[in-house]
């Protein structure tokens, strides 16, 4: 079986899509240069900002990665200041990895960044062609859910 070139690639929908997609997040992805953290870092301190706290193991099941992996990002975070580990209030023996003010802060100004960068690439957009956009978004989302 021969392997098609990108170019002889039919014009698919899914195809401009993940082409897309890839564009967007190496745009975003410069944006988060400023926080100083590592992609995998800013990654799971993003799963304790907006899903709450977790233990090693959930975080490490969250961000598909080994408890060891996961230990040592959470290691450089803690030292960081930007997580604490807490006790599990279920289980004495457990602990529970928390987003503290300054992740939450480093998280959200982030966010800000990749939300105005993409704010800006659409701000020549006309209303029509907004509202494509907003409907095709409505889309992705129940798609990806």
């Amino acid at each position: 079986m021969s392997v098609k070139h990108p170019h002889d690639w039919p014009d698919s929908v899914a195809e401009r899509l993940h082409a897309a997609s890839i564009r967007l997040l190496r745009l975003l992805r410069r944006e988060d240069d400023d926080s100083g953290l590592t992609a995998p870092r800013l990654s799971a301190l993003s799963v304790l900002v907006f899903g709450g706290p977790r233990s090693l193991g959930e975080l490490a099941a969250a961000e598909q990665v080994r408890p060891p992996t996961m230990s040592r990002i959470v290691d450089a975070l803690a030292a960081a200041a930007l997580v604490s580990r807490d006790p599990d209030p279920t289980d004495r023996r457990g602990v529970r990895i928390t987003a503290t003010e300054a992740g939450r802060a480093l998280l959200l100004a982030g966010r800000a960044r990749r939300v105005a960068a993409l704010e800006a690439r659409l701000a020549p957009l006309t209303v029509e062609e907004r509202q494509v956009l907003q409907r095709g978004v409505e889309i992705l989302e129940r798609v990806l859910r």
